[in-house]
């Protein structure tokens, strides 16, 4: 008979689901990845900070490329819904565009960590995941070429350069702004997305 004068004394602490696991293991992965390096983290390291088992870990995750596909799988995820929202707006094109211009920065840099992480690593990732993740990185270049693509065809913007050259050039900008951006400088995320969709509008205004 159990001893209920003196039960199991639970640890000190909010409760822990199953539901939390995936995200102690990412939110240690990013860290010690952005610590160490992917290549130095094992995940041995990763379930000791995440005060995970490692059958626990292998339950939602096969491996440390999974966590990596997964913190930038998330984000790409978040922008395709939104640019997703923008193209469907009863708005202006211009509008639309500026929008999701804005917020590809803007959720670029709130997770600035993961979006560092992910773009020192990807070459590190096994090659079906790289596959995975440009697949998906081009579906969201495609569906953002067809709003420009739309722009170009109703007058709104300029035809002088095709749309994947004004998307290639755009995110090329893009991904360069984890080789200079700093969290708590001078310049907020919101900033730096605006002038960033200013500097496309103004590209992709038609000549006089």
């Amino acid at each position: 008979m159990a001893d209920v004068t003196n039960p199991p004394r639970r640890p000190i602490g909010r409760p822990r689901g199953d539901r939390d696991i995936p995200e102690l293991l990412l939110s240690a992965a990013l860290r010690l990845f952005a610590e160490r390096g992917f290549s130095a983290t094992s995940v041995q390291a990763i379930v000791e900070a995440a005060d995970v088992t490692k059958g626990g870990m292998y339950h939602y995750f096969q491996s440390k490329d999974d966590l990596l596909y997964e913190i930038y799988g998330r984000l790409l995820r978040l922008q395709m819904v939104h640019l997703q929202e923008f193209a469907a707006l009863d708005e202006p094109i211009a509008d639309r565009v500026r929008k999701a211009a804005a917020d590809v920065i803007v959720t670029s840099l709130e997770e600035f960590d993961g979006t560092v992480v992910f773009f020192q690593s990807l070459h590190q990732l096994h090659p079906d995941k790289q596959a995975l993740v440009r697949a998906e990185r081009r579906a969201y270049h495609q569906q953002f070429c067809a709003l420009i693509g739309e722009g170009q065809q109703t007058g709104a913007f300029s035809d002088v350069v095709s749309p994947d050259l004004v998307v290639d050039y755009f995110f090329g900008a893009v991904h360069h702004l984890v080789t200079w951006y700093h969290p708590g400088g001078a310049l907020s995320p919101e900033d730096v997305a605006e002038k960033f969709a200013h500097l496309l509008m103004t590209s992709l205004r038609p000549s006089a």
